[in-house]
């Protein structure tokens, strides 16, 4: 007998879902391509999941509509996801800025997400990849790679993006809502490290590993996190969330001393410490690495007593107002989620249903919300699952 609900899509938002409809006594089979569940799960936090951010709110989320988010984000929201946590009696932990982990494993999550499935009946199917899918009078018809034929009266799609290609990534959701008349925002990698290109990569490979508190601006935007140079460009906990802003051609700002006047406190040390060489000063402040990268040149040789105003003030600069060009991203092979997707104007924020399609939802990452690191985009997963959960 076929199910009443289809979801294609082992992952957060797809299993959220399908605990929330098999809840309501819908009949749910969930399908995924690969051969386990939850693999993006599994591998973030470092391993202990990011589930979620008590600061979670519409604020942190990019779309082309800022407010489709609203509705599912005020509904279903971090203490929601935190009761059923705590209900199956997984610890955690707060770390800074709101982020919640689990103290032991991320597959808890998953294993929380299957428990509860499996406690209403909905039903997973691994290794299964959808070929096509077509819609008729009563519902949707999906043939697999093995030669089944499935029906159903409500389809969801929650296939991911773009990112993390080896794990299985690819664009079938997309070519989905496109084959369903459903229009997409540009895609591109989000929270991503940069790169760079000629001096600045020569700069930046020279001090790979070396990591510093740091306050990243590109337009009106900027956070103020860990940066880490690589040996390809700049990544760390900052650049990756400035990367969601970023375009090609665009400059970053970097202080890379925020909190402080560089400036202030080169001309105090003029006269203090006016033997002190440049680099020796600013490694008082930075990784020794950095000062020296930064101070060991011709323009700033010597004692701090014989440099001018104007040296001082470049050298300030260099610190507190690092103006860089990035050359580009390391794409959808580090990328931890995929900007764009399918165009919220085609669906409905309470439900997530394609208005123009019904019984057709899109849910999480597929769709034209991104939020920032630090467990934003699991909670759009749990929220707008939860919200398709509901009506599908």
């Amino acid at each position: 007998m076929d199910p009443d609900i289809i979801v294609i899509g082992a992952g957060a938002a797809g299993m959220m879902c399908a605990a929330v409809a098999g809840a309501r006594g819908r009949k749910v089979l969930v399908l995924d391509a690969a051969s386990a569940p939850g693999e993006k799960i599994r591998i973030s936090g470092g391993g202990r999941c990011n589930f979620t951010n008590l600061q979670a709110s519409p604020a942190q989320f990019l779309s082309a509509n800022p407010h489709f988010c609203i509705s599912a984000l005020s509904r279903y929201g971090p203490s929601d996801f935190i009761a059923l946590v705590e209900r199956h009696g997984i610890a955690w932990h707060e770390k800074t800025l709101g982020q919640l982990f689990c103290d032991g494993s991320a597959t808890q999550i998953t294993a929380m997400l299957l428990a509860e499935m499996k406690q209403v009946g909905a039903a997973l199917r691994l290794n299964a990849q959808v070929q096509y899918v077509e819609k008729g009078p009563d519902g949707f018809t999906l043939q697999l790679s093995s030669g089944d034929i499935i029906g159903c009266r409500a389809l969801v799609v929650a296939t991911g993006g773009l990112s993390i290609p080896k794990m299985g990534a690819t664009d079938f959701g997309y070519r989905l809502a496109r084959q369903f008349g459903l229009a997409l925002t540009p895609l591109r990698p989000g929270l991503v490290p940069l790169t760079f290109a000629g001096d600045l990569l020569e700069q930046a490979a020279a001090l790979s590993g070396v990591a510093v508190p740091a306050r990243v601006a590109c337009g009106g935007t900027a956070f103020e996190e860990a940066l880490l140079f690589t040996h390809r460009g700049l990544s760390g906990p900052a650049i990756l969330q400035i990367s969601s802003y970023w375009r090609e051609g665009g400059t970053l700002g970097i202080d890379l001393l925020p909190g402080a006047d560089m400036l202030d406190l080169l001309r105090a040390a003029r006269q203090t410490q006016g033997k002190l060489s440049a680099h020796n000063f600013l490694a008082q402040y930075l990784p020794r690495r950095l000062a020296k990268e930064l101070a060991d040149t011709s323009d700033y040789a010597g004692a701090l007593g014989g440099l001018s105003d104007d040296r001082l003030r470049r050298l300030a600069g260099s610190v507190n107002d690092w103006r860089v060009v990035p050359s580009g991203t390391e794409g959808y092979r580090t990328a931890e989620v995929t900007l764009g997707g399918v165009d919220t104007s085609g669906l409905d924020s309470r439900t997530m249903q394609a208005r123009a399609v019904p019984g057709l939802y899109f849910i999480g990452e597929v769709v034209d919300v991104t939020g920032w690191l630090g467990g934003y985009n699991f909670q759009w997963a749990w929220s707008s699952g939860w919200c398709a959960g509901q009506v599908a």
